[in-house]
């Protein structure tokens, strides 16, 4: 069963780590709004981390990097940093997650070194977790807030995009698989002193005693005679 668990967590941080480098790289964080009779439906706007892209009625969508990073304001600023620290985290805790599996010959049958490189590959998935939802929540939080602000003209206003949604799901993937790992490490703790199924035992050599039989001696037997 903890063998089972153990892959789980492995598919599941595969999945974050695709999830991670998807939301950071589609340029949907930011989408034009759909408001009333205005005609902003003729024009399409997509904002993300590293470029924007724009189209206008059956125009074909351009894409464009940007120029320069203080052009965008900061809470994307501040998400195109998280996300390159949270694709790095996960890679890292998988790469150690791997090592503290059991059927992994890292650290041979030392269970105390597999359980602390599984406890820290739970920890660095949490933290990963938290990396990657921050950016995402503060960026959904700014385009809500600007959408209902009545100063803000229609044009300027923007929609959540799917890259935000995307960031969700994958913080939710990064925690479960951290909570994952550490019940695998609060299971496997209390077998530190153990060895692995596969390493070999030498067992207990009991002591018999070995008890002589005595023969009478010859001395013994000439008395007989006489």
């Amino acid at each position: 069963m903890k063998a089972k668990l153990e892959v789980l967590s492995l598919v599941l941080g595969l999945l974050g780590l695709i999830g991670t480098i998807t939301a950071t790289a589609i340029p949907m964080w930011r989408v034009s709004a759909f408001i009333g009779a205005n005609l902003i439906v003729m024009e399409e706007l997509w904002e993300g981390l590293w470029m924007n892209c724009y189209s206008q009625a059956d125009i074909k969508m351009q894409c464009k990097a940007y120029d320069s990073l203080l052009i965008l304001p900061a809470e994307l600023q501040a998400a195109r940093g998280f996300m390159c620290v949270s694709i790095v985290l996960v890679l890292i805790s998988l790469v150690i997650a791997a090592c503290g599996t059991e059927k992994n010959s890292c650290c041979r049958d030392n269970m105390r070194s597999k359980n602390i490189t599984l406890a820290t590959a739970g920890c660095l998935f949490l933290v990963s977790c938290l990396t990657t939802l921050i950016p995402v929540s503060w960026v959904g939080h700014t385009v809500i807030r600007n959408f209902y602000n009545p100063l803000v003209v229609d044009s300027q206003k923007r929609e959540l995009g799917e890259s935000l949604f995307i960031g969700w799901a994958t913080s939710g993937v990064l925690l479960i698989t951290g909570i994952i790992l550490l019940f695998c490490y609060s299971k496997r703790r209390s077998k530190e002193g153990e060895v692995y199924p596969g390493a070999y035992a030498i067992a207990p050599i009991k002591d018999e005693s070995v008890y002589l039989e005595r023969t009478p001696s010859s001395f013994h037997k000439l008395q007989e005679y006489v």
